[in-house]
């Protein structure tokens, strides 16, 4: 499915990692981290999207529905309806949090979905 703008559905998971993403202001407010998969849907879970800290010390990641990231090519960067104040408020995790326990993490998963407002596709 082509995404808000219409771009294409297919990407690599290589080309959408350290992709910077910016607010609808075009401020930079972090980069994908990685993408998280679902191994038994084969379904994207979500982007882990990286914001905060300083030279790797205290970044917190965000996981953020696949739905809410649209692709800018003017920025090369994707571009989500968040200002930087309400991704802080956001649900947010340290990386290793975001695959424990083999995917057992369904809390995580419905509170992220709840926050940015995206339905379930699960």
């Amino acid at each position: 499915m082509p995404t808000a703008s219409g771009h294409t559905s297919a990407i690599l998971a290589s080309k959408v990692k350290g992709t910077v993403v910016y607010n609808e202001t075009g401020e930079k407010i972090g980069h994908v981290e990685d993408v998280v998969l679902d191994k038994t849907s084969d379904r994207i879970m979500f982007v882990a999207l990286g914001f905060g800290g300083a030279l790797g010390l205290g970044e917190k990641f965000y996981p953020v529905p696949w739905e809410v990231l649209d692709f800018n090519t003017e920025k090369d960067g994707y571009i989500v309806p968040l200002s930087k104040s309400e991704l802080e408020a956001a649900p947010a995790y340290e990386l290793d949090e975001l695959a424990r326990d083999d995917g057992d993490f369904d809390d995580m998963r419905t509170q992220s979905y709840e926050y940015y407002e995206v339905d379930r596709d699960w």
